[in-house]
């Protein structure tokens, strides 16, 4: 039985190679979103002379959405990594930031929804410097909604991270 329980064991730790491909697919996205964001960038440029103020802001801002999705896939590509593929060794990669290693289930989950509240702050505000272009308030009202609902979610699961953190320390 124990020959049987080592191979089980040695395929279920084999397993986590799996998630690798998902990991080059999101570099791939990643690479995907610097060309969008270069188009983007170009074409902002281009026209930028011409802009009135509100639609630079938005045009900014669209600029500023793709950074923060980006920096999301990053932070995902490398705790997904790190918690399920293999460590990082820091003296391997002494550039490597601080920011992405040790990236646990708790503070990936709080980064997540952080990352998802700013960028849907972004869209809100987008949607609002072109509010006399764009005047659908239905739509708008979705956008806030949705923002207040991950907002609420990121300080829901930040409340829980903590009152599982301090139970599992002791602290009362």
């Amino acid at each position: 039985m124990n020959r049987v329980e080592r191979a089980i064991e040695a395929a279920i730790f084999g397993s986590r190679w799996l998630a690798a491909p998902f990991l080059f697919g999101l570099i791939i996205g990643l690479a995907g979103l610097l060309f969008k964001f270069l188009v983007k960038l170009g074409e902002f440029l281009w026209y930028l002379r011409e802009l009135p103020n509100a639609e630079a802001l938005v045009g900014v801002l669209s600029l500023v959405d793709l950074s923060l999705t980006a920096n999301l896939i990053l932070i995902v590509i490398f705790s997904s990594y790190e918690n399920f593929v293999r460590p990082i060794s820091r003296t391997a990669h002494p550039d490597m930031p601080s920011g992405l290693a040790k990236i646990g289930f708790s503070l990936l989950k709080q980064k997540l929804l952080g990352s998802i509240v700013a960028i849907s702050a972004v869209h809100v505000l987008e949607r609002f410097m072109d509010i006399e272009h764009q005047v659908d308030l239905v739509m708008f009202g979705w956008l806030v909604g949705a923002m207040i609902a991950f907002a609420l979610a990121m300080l829901i699961v930040a409340a829980a991270d903590r009152v599982s953190d301090a139970g599992a320390h002791g602290d009362h």
